[in-house]
């Protein structure tokens, strides 16, 4: 056999970005507020306080924790704030939002953090078809970051990318 079969995508400068590879561990709690309030409607804010301080806050350990109220109540800002005090210490990370609004602020923590200049003037894919919820926003967010060093975007599989960006020379 002559002619050897050349697998030009694992010789290439071709970079993958695959966000799954950034997912962070940790269980994603949705905390809904509403059994706390009179009626499901009021808050009152003795009786939220009560709630408050006699709450197990340890079980949120190492915890994403996005703040909601499923009712239509009016919620004042502090009561956020004070669910959000004492969760700090054992939440990794808490928001007033539902949980794909969580995993977009935990993905955006991420991408601002990180390190791009390794892909400086190279071909990068980024890697869709993900088995983990990353967010629509997260894919956003990298194109964006990456696009100030790459030479090139391309969104998928080597074996079948779309072109979604390249420098002009």
């Amino acid at each position: 056999m002559a002619d050897e079969i050349i697998n030009r995508v694992a010789n290439s400068k071709l970079v993958t970005l695959d966000l799954e590879d950034f997912y962070p561990k940790g269980t994603r709690v949705l905390f809904d507020i509403k059994d706390w309030l009179f009626e499901g409607f009021v808050l009152r804010e003795k009786d939220f306080r009560t709630q408050v301080s006699e709450h197990d806050w340890s079980q949120y350990k190492d915890n994403y924790v996005a703040l909601t109220c499923s009712s239509d109540a009016i919620i004042p800002g502090w009561a956020y704030m004070l669910l959000s005090l004492h969760l700090e210490p054992f939440a990794k990370k808490t928001i007033v939002g539902n949980l794909g609004a969580l995993e977009t602020s935990i993905y955006q923590d991420i991408i601002n953090d990180l390190e791009v200049s390794e892909y400086t003037d190279k071909p990068v894919i980024i890697k869709g078809c993900s088995k983990k919820p990353v967010p629509q926003n997260a894919y956003i967010m990298l194109a964006n970051k990456v696009k100030k060093v790459a030479k090139s975007i391309m969104y998928g599989e080597a074996c079948s990318s779309v072109p979604l960006f390249k420098k002009k020379s």
